[in-house]
């Protein structure tokens, strides 16, 4: 136990480091090429911050665990929007880009409801797997194409201050500070989802609810740490963009590689209600951001009631 509490501090650690290094280096990297913030928060931040998810659900599918990888993607889901979005809509209610309600929401919407579809047969096969990855790489492709185009591209948000700090340093620096945010942050992910899933077990929490609750938040971390320091230190661009991407990517790219790796049986009798759950958010994620651009904090409070009630139910059924 003492064991996995010292993990818990050394992952809580690295994650607050690589967090501001992260987002620090990414905002510098994308003013220094003219890109929008919120493109590096869908694309590199997204990718970076999801890697914890793609190697808890390699290793539970290696290990035959399949029901920890695919509650891991869905639980990670639901954090990402009840969780992260709530506290960053409290602590600094986010302005929305238009581009992103108009083309991401729909599409992460899509992907969410391709997934319980594609799970009607019982797995996500080794068809199942391909197509959800080359869905992951054109949605990356087409990103980084609409850099091109400058009506595309939302201003950052960073206070004066921040960006005179970002632009002290060359785009080398930036990338290489960039980098090491990202291993620290995934680094750090390992460690807290490692002490935290121990101390779970050794209290007698069943598999099933540690790979909805403890790993997918432990695997969220990584997205929680990046999107608060960003929402703090004003780049809400990147913040939104993270948590949005990181779904996408959950379900594309994770879901896409884990089955290629070997077929993830699943259930939709038993996930049905965590699948829906997640359905839910993503659809009251759509309806908040197109009524309004900003999220305020008034829906910030009901993503985070939201999310703590899925956490009590699943603890309540366990």
């Amino acid at each position: 136990m003492t064991l996995d509490l010292l993990r818990l501090a050394l992952g809580g650690v690295m994650l607050y480091f690589g967090a501001e290094w992260l987002v620090r280096g990414a905002a510098g990297v994308a003013k220094s090429f003219g890109v929008a913030p919120l493109v590096v928060g869908l694309t590199v931040v997204s990718y970076g911050t999801s890697a914890p998810e793609l190697a808890v659900s390699v290793t539970a599918t290696l290990d035959f665990k399949g029901a920890i990888a695919l509650g891991n993607v869905v639980g990670s889901n639901i954090a990402n929007i009840g969780l992260i979005l709530g506290l960053v809509a409290l602590i600094a209610p986010p302005k929305v880009d238009g581009g992103l309600i108009q083309r991401e929401l729909p599409l992460l919407l899509l992907a969410s409801v391709a997934l319980p579809l594609m799970l009607i047969d019982g797995q996500l096969g080794r068809i199942d797997g391909p197509l959800l990855f080359c869905c992951a790489i054109v949605f990356t492709v087409a990103t980084f194409r609409r850099v091109a185009h400058p009506s595309d591209a939302s201003h950052s948000e960073s206070p004066p201050a921040e960006e005179e700090k970002e632009e002290a340093l060359g785009r080398t620096p930036l990338m290489a500070l960039l980098a090491v945010g990202l291993v620290v942050l995934t680094g750090g992910g390992y460690f807290f989802v490692d002490g935290a899933a121990n101390i779970a077990e050794s209290l007698g929490v069943s598999h099933r609810v540690i790979g909805l609750t403890v790993v997918a938040f432990g695997t969220s971390v990584p997205e929680l740490a990046a999107s608060l320091v960003a929402a703090l230190r004003g780049h809400s661009d990147i913040a939104v963009g993270n948590v949005i991407g990181s779904n996408l990517f959950n379900i594309l790219l994770i879901l896409g590689i884990t089955p290629m790796v070997r077929p993830l049986p699943g259930s939709l009798s038993v996930l049905s209600f965590d699948i829906g759950v997640m359905l839910l958010f993503t659809v009251a994620t759509m309806v908040s951001m197109r009524k309004s651009r900003r999220i305020g904090r008034p829906e910030g409070a009901l993503y985070l009631i939201g999310y703590l009630s899925f956490i009590g139910a699943l603890a309540y059924s366990s």
